[in-house]
């Protein structure tokens, strides 16, 4: 597998985001979920909670293989991680805290206890209303000595946390298997009209026990991972992930509590549809990330990017062969990106710009169409 490592400039960023669950980091109604679902799961089992925060750069080790990825998994794969060197990335999920965590307890294990390691998580990943490039996630797993916990009780403790955070939400699981769990199932909330996945969870694997518990027996455990901003868009009927990071002061005074989140006003959507040819093995997730460095700290202006269709050389005509500059070995795909700033509305020739800085970022072909009168040059 090769692996595609991240600039220092990414690094730096990533490194440096705020993590909107960490109180370190300032208030932020997403720290009030995450103490609502610890609190909630105390209530419920009374047992103790130990709450874990660790920097975001991990080892392959950590993040794969002590949480059995298969060797040749996709997961795995440089379009879906920023791998940091040959051994390291940024975190792709917060079980990647776990193992280490189960062998510092080891010699002190309680009978009945939950860990829970909240914070941000690192992807690369299409752009959309309920995508983000850094999500914050929250991994639990309850472990309790001389135990078979097993399905009912994972069903108990969706329905605790469904309750504590998205009372009258209704929700549903359907089968959803892991590495690192056995009865993995996923998590949906109802959120306005359609299914909105809000976590994954399973029983927690017997073999991930014992190889970090080695010195005890008997054990059983749940393991659940859940989506910190979703969790919070569906309570607040928030329709787009942006906002949670908004610096405008009418949103920001928003994300101080739960309560509804009310509309500060609707900038219309400016949409900008491009002809673009890229390497036939280009995915979505490729071409998130590329926009989303292009534009750098104007990314947040995107609110999706979509592929509307895509074409292969050898189906193309040759007039479109050739107004293109497509060779062999490449695709023409038509890309919608729409922009929508969330406190401003755009102008037509800033469109324009942004619009030119994704073309120029992406469009590997050799004929070129500008929309701006200032053309962004392409990078040599």
């Amino acid at each position: 597998m090769k692996i595609q490592k991240i600039t220092t400039e990414q690094l730096r960023h990533a490194v440096n985001l705020r993590d909107l669950s960490d109180p370190a980091d300032g208030h932020h109604a997403m720290q009030i979920i995450l103490q609502d679902i610890l609190q909630a799961l105390e209530n419920a089992w009374g047992c103790q909670v130990i709450i874990n925060r660790e920097i975001p750069i991990v080892s392959i080790e950590d993040n794969y293989n002590r949480l059995h990825y298969p060797e040749d998994g996709a997961a795995r794969d440089a379009r879906y991680t920023r791998y940091v060197s040959d051994v390291s990335l940024l975190r792709t999920q917060t079980s990647s805290m776990i193992p280490r965590l189960l062998q510092k307890i080891a010699s002190d294990l309680p009978e009945d206890v939950v860990l829970a390691c909240p914070g941000l998580v690192y992807r690369r990943d299409c752009v959309d209303r309920i995508h983000c490039a850094e999500p914050h996630h929250l991994d639990l797993w309850r472990v309790k000595k001389q135990s078979s916990l097993g399905d009912q009780d994972l069903m108990g403790m969706i329905d605790t946390i469904m309750k504590a955070v998205l009372p009258g939400v209704e929700w549903k699981v359907s089968v959803s298997p892991h590495p690192y769990t056995k009865n993995g199932v996923e998590i949906n909330a109802l959120w306005g009209d359609e299914w909105l996945e809000v976590g994954e969870c399973g029983l927690a694997h017997p073999d991930i026990l014992a190889e970090n518990l080695s010195q005890h027996s008997g054990m059983s455990g749940l393991a659940m991972g859940l989506g910190l901003d979703r969790i919070l868009m569906v309570r607040k009927s928030i329709n787009d992930i942006r906002l949670l990071r908004s610096t405008d002061q009418r949103i920001m005074v928003q994300m101080n509590d739960l309560s509804p989140y009310h509309e500060v006003s609707s900038m219309p959507p400016v949409a900008r549809d491009l002809s673009l040819v890229l390497d036939s093995e280009s995915k979505d997730e490729d071409i998130g990330d590329v926009v989303r460095e292009a534009l750098g700290a104007n990314a947040d202006i995107i609110e999706l990017v979509e592929t509307i269709s895509e074409t292969p050389y050898d189906d193309l005509p040759p007039a479109a062969k050739q107004r293109l500059g497509i060779r062999p070995g490449q695709k023409n795909i038509l890309l919608r990106v729409v922009l929508r700033a969330l406190d401003r509305s755009l102008t037509h020739e800033e469109c324009n710009e942004y619009r030119d800085t994704i073309y120029a970022a992406l469009h590997k072909g050799s004929e070129w169409q500008w929309a701006s009168k200032r053309k962004v040059e392409y990078p040599s």
